[in-house]
């Protein structure tokens, strides 16, 4: 462990439960309706859990983890995710404390529609080759979810959690400016480092 690993505060996750609240079609894993799967954490979830729901559900628990809150569900300290292989299954994510209870924060009203922020994607480091030339120092202003025009496909896929996070209001206590999450990784090397702020 180098000394910057060292200095860095530690976070504790948050537990949450995934409940089946749908169910059309067959499920390899035989998840059945009311199924409920608990993770210790986001970064862990339960033996042999299907990949897939890892995929489509990783931004939604990274999002809760650092205090992301979804007003269009009537508790904001939840959200649905939904099967990516036929919409086979949907699952309700939920937060749970420390003795195992669900979070709950009513919606106080219904919004009226999306409410997109103003995101910054910018190259934090450039450390070796860039198949699109990106150098250090290059912005990439987005409104809401809305993809970079012509922007790097499999840097967006790993930007995409945190882009999500912010969206819906996290702020990363650890960092300097917690409307900022720094060191995201291009998956290709780790070549590209990204910076992503909230405005």
């Amino acid at each position: 462990m180098n000394k910057e690993e060292k200095n860095m505060p530690r976070v504790k996750f948050p537990k949450f439960k995934m409940t089946v609240i749908k169910k059309q079609g067959y499920c390899y894993h035989n998840y059945e309706l009311g199924d409920e799967l608990i993770l210790d954490d986001f970064t862990h979830p339960p033996k042999h859990f299907c990949t897939g729901i890892v995929e489509s559900a990783f931004p939604c628990l990274y999002a809760l983890t650092f205090g992301a809150e979804f007003k269009f569900m009537e508790n904001t300290k939840s959200i649905t995710s939904t099967c990516p292989d036929n919409a086979k299954l949907t699952f309700k994510i939920e937060v749970l404390d420390d003795e195992g209870n669900v979070v709950v924060k009513p919606r106080k009203e219904k919004p009226k529609g999306p409410d997109p922020k103003t995101l910054v994607i910018e190259v934090q480091e450039k450390t070796g080759h860039c198949s699109y030339n990106y150098k250090e120092g290059d912005k990439f202003e987005v409104k809401g979810l809305r993809t970079p025009d012509g922007f790097c496909g499999a840097a967006y896929s790993i930007l995409f959690p945190v882009l999500f996070a912010l969206n819906f209001g996290a702020e990363f206590s650890f960092e300097d400016n917690p409307l900022c999450k720094t060191g995201t990784a291009c998956p290709d090397g780790g070549y590209i480092k990204f910076k992503v702020t909230r405005k």
